[in-house]
């Protein structure tokens, strides 16, 4: 079993920072891209960001500029900050990983997507 486990959310004024940090554990795995996804009440979840093993990023138009997202590799662990925080940002915020369940074999290597249990973020006037 593959978890993500975050921390970070909380409350906030309006142009505040807030760092949000995502970790995978488990045995036998590997990850590939990272991301952070939002719902806010009544709305569909969006991608916030992503990062890639690589290192590339993608960013949701509504955050680009503001919000940056990094990653550490050796710890299976994701970093999203947030600055210049708006009302609009109130949401709860949900880790994501995909990569392998690592089989004996490569050929017995199984996909793996998870999601985090979400961290409230919000954001006052």
């Amino acid at each position: 079993q593959v978890q993500l486990v975050e921390s970070g959310g909380g409350l906030v004024q309006a142009g505040g920072s807030l760092r949000l940090s995502c970790a995978a554990s488990g045995s036998m795995f590997s990850i590939n891209d990272m991301g952070w996804y939002r719902q806010a009440p009544g709305k569909q979840r969006e991608l916030v960001a992503a990062v890639t093993k690589g290192g590339f990023t993608n960013y949701g138009d509504s955050v680009k500029g503001r919000f940056t997202i990094s990653r550490d590799n050796a710890k299976n662990t994701v970093y999203l900050q947030m600055n210049s925080l708006k009302p609009e940002d109130t949401a709860v915020y949900y880790c994501n990983a995909d990569g392998w369940i690592l089989g004996v074999v490569p050929s017995l290597n199984r996909n793996l997507e998870v999601w985090g249990q979400g961290t409230l973020v919000t954001v006052s006037s």
